[in-house]
């Protein structure tokens, strides 16, 4: 399912999730080179993202990962490997990669930060991402493959979005073989079915022999952000503005909040 929209007014615009969206973008364009320049994403990917294998040394160094055609990511002992963790989280892998995180963003993103407030939603948005990073390496510590991209952060916005506005209507895109129709579903429904999801996905690698390769997307990346998020929002939220918020919805949508 595609979240095109949701039934949830907010109070201020949300600067901090705006200008994410615009630092997304920018990277996207002037450091991974909008996609059209292979070199330049394999470069950027190999180079700011998390490698597993880096971070906890388990990788040995000068272990080569193809990851594009006539290119490799060789693993190193760089001291700028430590800051990968924040730096991944502003790279995609494609323009699919960076539209998806974009939309789920903006979707999610504006309510949770009227919630808490610009700074506090900062912060709450990298806690998150680095937590996803954390879980990820866990499961997989000698994976010499770099994980790239924002999800992990946004997942955590997902969670955080779910304990504050569980009721709040959701349009979402159901992509069906033959129709693509749009339901209003509430925020519970849409992303309970997501996080669930996301773990039935991440139970092979749980299940493969070898921890040394993580599989093409950090599901458990997913779910690391997705729970600190539903757990850290309780902190970050401020009640006055969720009640007032929630007051505010009533008066649009009666049955939603």
């Amino acid at each position: 399912m595609i979240p095109l929209r949701d039934h949830n007014p907010t109070l201020r615009t949300p600067v901090v999730t705006i200008g994410l969206l615009v630092t997304l973008a920018l990277v996207w364009v002037f450091v991974q080179g909008a996609g059209f320049d292979p070199y330049a994403i394999a470069t950027s990917v190999c180079d700011l993202g998390l490698i597993p294998g880096e971070l906890t040394g388990k990788a040995p160094v000068g272990t080569a990962i193809p990851i594009a055609r006539g290119l490799t990511c060789i693993v190193d002992a760089s001291p700028l490997n430590w800051l990968t963790p924040l730096t991944s989280m502003f790279l995609h892998g494609g323009w699919g990669h960076l539209l998806f995180n974009g939309l789920f963003l903006w979707v999610f993103g504006n309510n949770v930060e009227d919630s808490m407030g610009r700074i506090r939603f900062l912060v709450f948005y990298v806690l998150c991402g680095l937590s996803a990073a954390a879980l990820q390496v866990a499961v997989a510590p000698a994976s010499p493959v770099p994980m790239v991209g924002a999800s992990g952060a946004i997942a955590g916005v997902l969670g955080g979005y779910l304990v504050l506005y569980p009721r709040a209507r959701v349009d979402v895109l159901v992509p069906l073989v033959f129709m693509w129709p749009i339901v209003s579903l509430p925020a519970y429904v849409m992303l309970l079915l997501w996080i669930g999801f996301q773990i039935i996905s991440a139970l092979p690698q749980l299940l493969a022999v070898s921890r040394t390769v993580s599989s093409g997307v950090a599901f458990f990346a997913h779910i690391g952000g997705f729970v600190t998020g539903a757990v850290l929002v309780r902190f970050f939220a401020r009640r006055s503005r969720v009640e007032k918020r929630k007051s505010l919805a009533r008066e649009y949508h009666p049955r939603h909040l």
